[in-house]
């Protein structure tokens, strides 16, 4: 009978993408103006997300925006926009709320209007719902009394009805029409009783088909052949429409994997796994010590859907491997980088807070002091971060445009390309910790032909 009424409130911490860190943070320009996005998912599917945009130059006068599948017939079929609101206090900062009706690969279209014309940006947004939480207990107790209320007021109602509803004003009510009132009260109690279980049921399958269709990320098992790392994919079952064999290329990979030694965080190494079949991937290692290491592997589906795969693997032997090559780079924590140079974090004054969104900047120089101005790009992008929490709970794989996947981007913006131009001295990286705690940043940036790694921390508070 309760749960009849203590209906549950599902919720979401959405972690599809980016393990542990489910807001999106972007870095783009809608025409002429250029914006600082941060979209905040819904905790359920259908639900709100939370959207606020920062302007970085002034005179941007209105400022809409439309939630679009990002593939599909309804893809070009988008809703009346919505209009932001702007700051009281800052003319430069929007804010606003849209509507999530469906799990998948969504977009946020961004129309701005301003001194300089009209501009339109859109962002790439991953849907997904992966828990649920009960109603808050102060609301069910308000929302039990209602209904015995109700209850009360229809048995009442009932009973009136068949006493007095043939009677004439004034007159008195024979014994025989208070009996039938008892025997039609009590009969109405019981169908009510009987409607109100029949609901709970009916709820509680509701509940239950919701709950088998949570995101299920799909695993990864990791297994080791003399000095090749085999990963194996599978699937937990959640959605039909998945699949192992429908990747399309991030920067010319199908795979991005970061191989962290744990629980020191003092060596990374970033990987290509090559596909070798549906759900099969393989690299050869580099010369690898024993120890245990964190896997985070990143790959987007054909609708542009991101998933990030986890697995924990110890390496029981010193693996004698082969010299990297192409893309594939490591680092090593230290105060400087193999060739004497080293990478610094332009950290801003003041602690680090959770949520907000913050421009991390980082850059190369001499043992003199020197900025070194010869960066290239790396993988067709200024440069690649990780900001990895000190329990594992938390990964998220950073672009200098913010947290979302290049693939989906690219299927967003057409137009758009995926590659960069020549990167600037300095590098920047758009994200918010999710929450407090201890957290490893891990920045890559190429000069010279080589890709430096550098290894930082950072504490949220």
């Amino acid at each position: 009978m309760p749960r009849a009424v203590l209906l549950l409130a599902i919720a979401a911490s959405t972690a599809w993408a980016h393990i542990g860190s489910p807001d999106v943070f972007f870095e783009g320009s809608a025409g002429p103006y250029p914006l600082f996005v941060t979209i905040r998912t819904p905790s359920v599917i259908p639900g709100v997300a939370q959207i606020e945009i920062r302007c970085q130059t002034p005179g941007l006068r209105k400022m809409l925006i439309t939630p679009i599948p990002l593939v599909g017939e309804a893809s070009r079929h988008p809703p009346t926009p919505d209009v932001m609101t702007t700051s009281k206090y800052d003319p430069q900062f929007f804010s606003g709320s849209l509507w999530i009706m469906e799990t998948g690969s969504w977009q946020v279209r961004i129309q701005a209007d301003g001194v300089r014309g009209p501009g339109r940006l859109s962002v790439p947004v991953a849907a997904v719902a992966n828990r649920t939480k009960s109603m808050n207990l102060a609301l069910g107790g308000i929302l039990f009394a209602l209904m015995l209320t109700l209850l009360a007021g229809i048995v009442s109602i009932a009973g009136a009805g068949v006493r007095e509803a043939q009677l004439e004003p004034g007159a008195k009510v024979p014994p025989e029409y208070r009996r039938r009132a008892r025997i039609v009260m009590a009969a109405t109690a019981v169908l009510v009783v009987a409607i109100l279980c029949l609901g709970n049921l009916w709820w509680s399958v509701e509940a239950s088909d919701y709950s088998s269709n949570l995101y299920k990320p799909l695993q990864m098992g990791p297994a080791l052949g003399g000095s090749k790392l085999i990963l194996k994919l599978s699937d937990p079952g959640w959605i039909v429409s998945r699949k192992l064999d429908d990747f399309v290329p991030d920067h010319n990979h199908l795979m991005h994997l970061y191989m962290i030694q744990w629980p020191e965080m003092d060596r990374v190494w970033h990987l290509h796994p090559e596909m070798e079949g549906t759900g099969r991937f393989g690299q050869q290692l580099p010369d690898l010590p024993r120890g245990h290491y964190k896997l985070y592997a990143d790959v987007v589906h054909a609708d542009g859907f991101p998933e990030t795969l986890a697995a924990d693997f110890n390496v029981n032997a010193d693996v004698h491997g082969q010299p990297l090559s192409g893309d594939d780079a490591a680092g090593t924590a230290g105060p400087t980088l193999p060739d004497g140079f080293r990478m610094v974090w332009d950290r801003d004054p003041g602690p680090l807070q959770p949520t907000k969104l913050q421009l991390f900047r980082f850059h190369i120089e001499d043992a003199q002091g020197r900025v070194a101005h010869d960066l290239e790009l790396y993988m067709g992008m200024a440069g690649h971060a990780a900001f990895v929490r000190s329990d594992g709970a938390v990964f998220a794989h950073i672009h200098p445009s913010g947290t979302v996947a290049m693939p989906a981007l690219a299927l967003a913006d057409p137009a758009r390309g995926m590659n960069m131009d020549v990167p600037p001295s300095e590098v920047s990286f758009p994200y918010g910790f999710p929450g407090p705690g201890r957290y490893r940043i891990i920045v890559q940036l190429k000069r010279a032909g080589t890709v430096e790694t550098g290894l930082f921390d950072a504490l949220v508070e």
